[in-house]
Order: C-alpha cells, then structure tokens, then sequence
C-alpha cells in the first residue's frame, strides 16, 4: 500500500464491550486494495493485528467476534504494546 494511498475504514468498525473490557474493532483498506485488514486496539492503546486478510470486511467482522466467544475479550489485552494474531 503506497503512503499516499487513501485508507477506507469498513462500516462495520465498532467498539466492543464485555467484562469491563472494551475493544476498538477496526477493519480496513487501501483505496486500491481488495482485500481487508483487522486490527484490535484495547483500552490502553495495545493493538493486536492479524497478520492474514480478509477477502471482505464482514469475514473480518466474523472472525473477530469468533475470537471473543471462544477465547474471551481479555484475550486482547495487550501489555507491551503490539501483538500479532
């Protein structure tokens, strides 16, 4: 993706809330890419990343949500700043 590139954010980014835990789901592109990128920011700023795409924003979406229901919200906490998934 060149730097100039415009990013498009999926409509389906959103916060999620469970355990006293809150998550910011983004999903995105670049202008010109096809395929969709998940990144999950916890409360303190920590990003978890999937190093994978996604051929559209709601597989992404689903995936996400799949991670929480067999893992737990506390699964992206993050304490040292990044992780990958």
């Amino acid at each position: 993706m060149e730097d100039d590139a415009e990013i498009i954010y999926s409509p389906l980014c959103r916060r999620i809330k469970s355990n006293r835990t809150t998550v910011e789901v983004l999903i995105f592109r670049g202008e010109d890419e096809s395929d969709w990128l998940l990144e999950v920011e916890d409360e303190s700023g920590g990003s978890t990343v999937w190093t994978e795409t996604f051929a559209s924003d709601a597989a992404a979406l689903e995936e996400v949500m799949s991670v929480i229901k067999e893992e737990g919200i506390e699964i992206f906490l993050v304490e040292d700043g990044n992780t990958l998934h």
